[in-house]
């Protein structure tokens, strides 16, 4: 790991970790496919998801949520994971569906695993950025994090800020306004996740296991009879003091992509000949 980083972690972010919480994952979370590849543990308090060639496996969170600070801890399939997806992300799961996502794509190995996060608003993605992270994440638990409110999203490892997606609705942009869930799942994903599809999955290596803590869900309930509440400026991830990166932030988020991103669409020129309007122009 880059020395400067580790300033960051420990000066900038210093307090701000989140440890093992006692929330079991039956409060708010519940398995939505793949059920007898899903292993509970330590009371509920950590969960194993693992694939084989048979299926995979994914688990929700029992409610939608209009704004929050979602947070989850995992640890990903080790050694050859060509062709593995193991994923964390919010979706509104309707047809013209809004999605924060984190995926780690596998790869073979003694390759970094590549961390591919993506917006998507009324149904339109394709904002990919792609980072290698600055250890490995299927050694130990790592927290990653999406700050979602009306000014900006933001998505954390380890509380660095990696990406940051402005509320531009004033400029044309759409935002995301949909109540969407929480969701994680690993999957086989070998025909587009390893350079493009070329690297297959190898089942002899499985099964692939990934583990998950901290169930506890900082979000606003969607309450279609009160759904303005999600916005209010009264909620702590709502407050100026998260309207923006501040100072120290910024400058840790100016590193990672100086020396960790490895792809992102407001500069690939062949898809975006010119820049959307959401990236700098």
């Amino acid at each position: 790991m880059a020395s400067t980083l580790w300033v960051f972690l420990v000066f900038v972010f210093v307090g701000g970790a989140i440890g093992q919480n006692d929330t079991s994952f039956d409060q708010n979370y519940v398995i939505q496919w793949g059920g007898d590849h899903v292993l509970s543990l330590d009371q509920g308090r950590e969960i194993q998801l693992y694939m084989d060639k048979s299926s995979g496996a994914g688990f929700g969170s029992k409610l939608h949520y209009g704004s929050g600070f979602f947070s989850m801890k995992m640890k990903l399939p080790d050694k050859d994971t060509a062709g593995v997806v193991t994923a964390f992300y919010l979706s509104s799961q309707t047809s013209n569906h809004d999605e924060l996502d984190f995926e780690f794509l596998g790869n073979r190995e003694g390759k970094p695993i590549v961390l591919q996060t993506n917006v998507f608003v009324d149904g339109q993605g394709n904002r990919e950025q792609k980072i290698h992270l600055w250890f490995d994440p299927s050694s130990s638990f790592h927290t990653y994090k999406i700050l979602w409110n009306p000014y900006q999203i933001v998505f954390f490892v380890d509380n660095i800020p990696i990406r940051v997606f402005m509320n531009k609705t004033n400029m044309g942009v759409d935002y995301p306004s949909q109540p969407m869930q929480i969701i994680v799942s690993l999957w086989d994903g070998e025909s587009w996740a390893t350079d493009g599809g070329k690297e297959k999955t190898d089942w002899t290596q499985a099964p692939f296991k990934a583990y998950f803590q901290d169930f506890d869900v900082q979000g606003c309930p969607w309450d279609n009879s009160n759904n303005e509440s999600c916005l209010s400026s009264n909620l702590w991830w709502s407050t100026a003091e998260y309207s923006t990166l501040n100072t120290s932030q910024t400058e840790a988020y100016e590193n990672v992509k100086h020396k960790y991103m490895k792809y992102d669409y407001c500069s690939d020129q062949k898809r975006n000949p010119k820049p959307p309007p959401e990236c700098p122009q």
